[in-house]
């Protein structure tokens, strides 16, 4: 697979990632251990090298899963992990004050069984915490061998531009696809200017935009798309515009709407690696073989024109989510 550069500071990673957290959380009961294991090896032979995780997926245990899946090649591997949550637990709010940062990195690497993290996340923006604190924190972890990049999640352009100046961002994290183009108005920008990397989870719109969810679709009650607006039955239901778009496309293009939008992303910018989820092997092979499907300019501009037409239903987080990003 190609590979591309995060950030100034030059982390190279696969043109696409694999995100793991849905293996242990969020949608659903967890993957069986040997199955998740053997489906982050293969994605490994596949020519993935980038894999995202964070100690709240689980808590702990996708970080355990990771790191062991990861122990024969882990020096041909990129890891990236995160910090900023109380105890690790999301419903404990948000916590970035530096002896946090210290011990989760420390705890972090015994679970990844490693001796330094490759991509270091503030899972939030602390309010409660200067920024600046955040990433001094981090610049000392980097000049101890225990950390090797910076990054953020969900952060604004203040936030960015602070932490920036104490210790270079090699890459932000954050929600990018057809269905929430939101980091195109500030966001990417001030990312060209500053030569930060792009790294967009939910790049498939939690699933929505493979086209194998409807309006009559029933998550399993641990879901936590059970909790977002954007998948309401009326918002379902008003979104399937976007993905008949992508159905058309797909079809032209003898692709599936998942290729077409990994796609999409990987022609936007050189410096955005998507990190598509999967716990499926097959679903994988089809993610990965997006890497290989070229949009033309005139594609391109199709789709644009397409979606200029578009209004996506529902907000992307509950309420009380959506207090935590931008900042």
């Amino acid at each position: 697979m190609e590979k591309r550069i995060l950030g100034k500071t030059g982390l190279e990673v696969s043109a696409l990632g694999l995100g793991c957290m849905g293996m242990s959380f969020g949608y659903g009961p967890a993957a069986d251990k040997k199955t998740a294991i053997d489906l982050i090896r293969t994605a490994f032979e596949r020519g993935v090298t980038f894999f995202d995780t964070a100690e709240v997926y689980g808590p702990y245990t996708n970080e355990e899963l990771l790191g062991e899946a990861l122990s024969p090649f882990r020096n041909e591997a990129v890891i990236a992990t995160k910090f900023g949550f109380k105890n690790a637990k999301t419903s404990e709010g948000l916590d970035s004050r530096p002896q946090t940062i210290r011990a989760v990195a420390e705890a972090s690497l015994k679970r990844l069984r490693t001796d330094r993290i490759d991509l270091f996340y503030q899972h939030r923006v602390d309010p409660n915490v200067p920024i600046e604190d955040v990433a001094g924190t981090v610049k000392d972890l980097i000049h101890e061998g225990k950390v090797k990049h910076f990054g953020l999640s969900e952060a604004g352009v203040p936030s960015i531009r602070k932490a920036h100046a104490v210790q270079p961002v090699t890459a932000l994290q954050s929600e990018y696809s057809l269905w929430w183009r939101e980091p195109e108005k500030e966001i990417l920008p001030l990312l060209e200017e500053l030569e930060i990397g792009f790294v967009p989870f939910s790049p498939l719109g939690k699933g929505f935009l493979t086209g194998k969810i409807n309006e009559n679709t029933k998550f399993d009650k641990h879901d936590f798309r059970n909790t977002v607006p954007r998948f309401a039955e009326e918002n379902r239901k008003a979104n399937q515009v976007l993905v008949d778009l992508l159905n058309t496309i797909a079809e032209k293009q003898e692709a599936t709407n998942a290729q077409i939008a990994l796609a999409w992303l990987l022609a936007r910018k050189p410096y955005i690696v998507p990190i598509p989820g999967t716990t499926k092997l097959h679903r994988l092979e089809e993610n990965i073989a997006a890497a290989h499907v070229q949009l033309s300019t005139q594609d391109l501009h199709e789709i644009e024109a397409a979606l200029s037409q578009i209004e996506i239903q529902g907000h992307r987080y509950p309420e009380q989510s959506q207090k935590m990003i931008g900042k």
